[in-house]
């Protein structure tokens, strides 16, 4: 292989100045279109890319974006992920994937996001406590932190979200038409803003209805083993004739779990015996095995909006966009 053409050589053979083609390559720059279209078909004939370690020494700017993750085994996870590094990359940036565990914390995540000097980080879907930004490891130039997917604890963190509020009363009027009179919530882990915030919602529909309680379930992690342990170890317990008639479920994940455990294990009729229904419309719950009723969050739109502010083009604010309801047989 032969030596990397530099932007000095393409700016002798474009016959402008390196700052042109400096400016050729940099999104948004001020340039006039010829001089932009003489420096990129010189450039292709040069095989010349820009230096990228080069140019964020020069701007200050990485280009790149970490992406913190926490559970894995939520399907959900998958699509969203995928739409914010599509929009992502369709600007320009680079993502980088990290792993929150057990092993490897926020703080710690925070930390090697700061090394690498992101420009960004996103917390998709991933909860997240006003006192890890106060960590004493932590130094003072922590990179911008958006919430997506799930509300943000922290002031001045933007979360960029479904709205939850618009997304529960149409959930809620559309099992409130099928007259189930027993409900029952299964929320993931209790130190998780989203599932409050669902939760909370549900019981204040039906309290409103004059029911005076929900019935609550949990599950200890968003996968669909933990909602099928959760439903099993609810029905074992509790006489048929007290069991909900309605369960809804913080996400898609959850309700599968329980779907399962309700027909194989217990042999229930849904939604005769017990309604099931869950959020996020996850490809695998509009299955035939499955065909469950759900409520679809907007990630395009909510990638788009997270990207439009880490580029600056519109303010750094929390934004609640609205989602859909899927009815199908489940509930």
């Amino acid at each position: 292989m032969g030596k990397r053409p530099t932007a000095k050589e393409v700016a002798q053979a474009a016959g402008v100045s390196k700052w042109t083609v400096i400016r050729a390559f940099t999104p948004g720059a001020s340039i006039a279109e010829d001089s932009r279209a003489k420096v990129l078909e010189v450039a292709r004939q040069l095989n010349y890319s820009p230096n990228l370690l080069a140019r964020s020494l020069a701007t200050n700017l990485t280009r790149q974006v970490a992406a913190f993750v926490d559970d894995f085994q939520n399907p959900h996870k998958l699509p969203l992920i995928a739409a914010l590094t599509e929009v992502l990359q369709a600007e320009g940036l680079v993502v980088v994937l990290i792993n929150i565990n057990r092993h490897f914390d926020h703080v710690q995540a925070l930390l090697n996001a700061d090394q690498r000097q992101v420009d960004a980080v996103v917390l998709c879907g991933t909860a997240f406590r006003d006192e890890m930004l106060t960590d004493a490891r932590l130094g003072p130039g922590t990179p911008p932190l958006f919430v997506l997917a799930r509300d943000s604890q922290i002031d001045d963190v933007p979360a960029i979200t479904c709205n939850t509020a618009v997304a529960m009363a149409e959930m809620c009027d559309h099992l409130a038409a099928r007259r189930y009179s027993r409900p029952g919530f299964m929320a993931g882990p209790t130190t998780l803003s989203t599932a409050l915030g669902r939760q909370r919602l549900f019981r204040t529909f039906w309290r409103d209805r004059g029911v005076p309680a929900v019935q609550d379930l949990s599950a200890d992690r968003y996968s669909q083993q933990a909602g099928a342990a959760s439903m099993r170890a609810y029905l074992s317990t509790t006489p048929a004739d007290q069991r909900v008639d309605l369960l809804m479920c913080e996400n898609d994940v959850l309700a599968l779990g329980a779907l399962d455990v309700s027909r194989s294990e217990f042999g229930l009729r849904v939604p005769e015996d017990i309604a099931i229904a869950g959020f996020d419309n996850i490809d695998v719950g509009a299955s035939p095995a499955y065909d469950l009723t759900t409520y679809e969050q907007p990630i395009e739109a909510m990638a788009q909006a997270v990207a439009d502010m880490i580029l600056g083009r519109t303010e750094k604010q929390t934004v609640c966009l609205p989602g859909r309801l899927i009815a199908r047989r489940t509930a």
